[in-house]
């Protein structure tokens, strides 16, 4: 990554650091360590800590989000699973640090007493619902899933076990993958149409 973007300098020694520290512990000093900064330069883009922290975050939905838009599928069945792999299974060469995964963890546990926090997870939350929710309908309309299939409900839950897979991924060393496959039987046997998927 260049280190011509201060910006993207910045956010890069601000992963590194959060590896190696977490979020409890990671300082304005560990960051600047990582980067070709000092903690004054750091200051002069980010008043405190908890503010480049947020923005870090705010970029990482931003890449989320691409990651999101770059589904794909010839059916709503194919590109619904392909969001499944992209949010619990991201590609080797951008499989997130354990540490840092650990320190995303710490930084969820702040969200019921950090507004700023609270504001990124909420804005998370619904950005991947509505992803969600755009292929379960997609599905629907193209009679792949059943006409009766609660949409929003469906997003809501499928949500919820991305989230609870992740944590437990990181807190008890769950892999991942089994959520997945546990996943894709679900949505075959209580989402698709009869004869809506191969």
């Amino acid at each position: 990554m260049s280190t011509d973007d201060p910006v993207s300098d910045i956010t890069a020694g601000t992963y590194r650091a959060l590896c190696k520290h977490g979020y409890a512990d990671v300082t304005m000093e560990d960051i600047a360590a990582e980067t070709d900064k000092s903690k004054s330069a750091l200051h002069y883009h980010y008043d405190s800590k908890h503010d480049l922290l947020v923005s870090f975050f705010d970029g990482l939905l931003e890449s989320f989000t691409d990651r999101l838009d770059a589904v794909e599928g010839e059916t709503a069945h194919d590109r619904l699973l392909d969001l499944i792999d992209t949010v619990l299974m991201p590609p080797d060469d951008d499989t997130p640090d354990k540490g840092f995964q650990t320190a995303v963890l710490e930084i969820k546990a702040q969200g019921p007493y950090d507004d700023a926090f609270r504001r990124h997870l909420q804005e998370h939350d619904r950005t991947l619902r509505e992803y969600v929710e755009t292929h379960l309908a997609d599905g629907v309309d193209s009679g792949e899933f059943r006409s009766d299939l609660d949409v929003e409900a469906s997003a809501d839950f499928l949500v919820t076990v991305f989230n609870g897979a992740q944590t437990r991924s990181v807190a008890v060393g769950r892999p991942v993958e089994e959520t997945r496959e546990t996943l894709a039987a679900h949505i075959d046997s209580m989402i698709v149409a009869d004869g809506g998927a191969e």
